[in-house]
């Protein structure tokens, strides 16, 4: 990892760090609203979740919010760098530290306590004075697109962003595993916001299909405001019974083609 013992490298790492979160966000917005709203827009007209247009200069407000998440995401990344060279965080380099075995088990109790977190979170953000103030920044994206992915009033951003670095201080995770997971969570973020359906028919009844969230299950929460609160994975929304009565149907009608 990365040595700041001086002012040009704490910049230069600062500057490093600004254009791989805010690039890397640039880069798969791209590359998705290319390719479903430009590139195949009429093979996957039929599978758009919300009919509405978007706003007038929607995308630029989008990527405005997350020119400010990527610079939060930046000092959160500063921060947790310090931590690491102060010896602070569980965060190992040396793949034969740990059993070959706890790379991935890592991961997957990373994504399920992320998971748990955002979900109640999201359902916090949801209480009306905690929505005026830090969420409705997200929701004010009815249709959405891959350029809703970041787009945060920077209050959601922090909470957002806390949790993973949060983690290394009390799990140890391979420096790749955590690359690993901001790149689940960033082409996560851009399938969910792309307002087009991309999984196939019937992928909502298939056995893993079903505990995925897509474009459907999280372009209802966007229209409908009361459910669908996951960011990864269904199955909060199943057990606590806040998953959307019309997502099988919309998914159905959606993918019938």
């Amino acid at each position: 990892m990365i040595q700041i013992d001086t002012p040009v490298t704490f910049w230069l790492t600062a500057l490093i760090f600004f254009i791989a979160i805010f690039g890397r966000y640039v880069l798969f917005s791209l590359v998705f609203w290319w390719l479903f709203n430009l590139s195949m827009k009429e093979q996957f007209a039929h599978r758009a979740v919300q009919t509405r247009p978007r706003k007038p200069g929607q995308h630029w407000r989008e990527i405005g919010w997350s020119l400010i998440t990527s610079l939060i995401f930046t000092a959160i990344a500063l921060g947790l760098i310090a931590a690491y060279q102060g010896g602070y965080t569980q965060i190992y380099t040396n793949r034969h530290d740990y059993p070959v075995i706890w790379y991935p088990i890592s991961i997957l109790v990373v994504l399920f306590i992320h998971e748990t977190y955002y979900y109640w979170l999201h359902r916090w953000m949801h209480r009306p004075g905690v929505y005026r103030r830090v969420h409705k920044t997200h929701h004010e994206s009815i249709t959405t697109s891959p350029w809703t992915a970041f787009s945060f009033h920077p209050i959601e951003s922090t909470l957002q962003a806390i949790v993973i670095p949060a983690l290394t201080f009390v799990l140890p995770l391979h420096l790749s595993a955590v690359g690993i997971l901001l790149l689940i969570m960033t082409v996560s973020s851009a399938i969910n916001h792309l307002n087009t359906e991309i999984y196939p028919r019937n992928f909502d009844q298939h056995w893993l299909g079903r505990w995925l969230i897509g474009a459907t299950h999280h372009g209802l929460h966007h229209s409908q405001f009361r459910f669908n609160y996951g960011l990864y994975f269904t199955f909060w929304d199943k057990w606590m019974k806040t998953e959307s009565p019309d997502f099988h149907q919309v998914f159905k009608d959606k993918t019938a083609s």
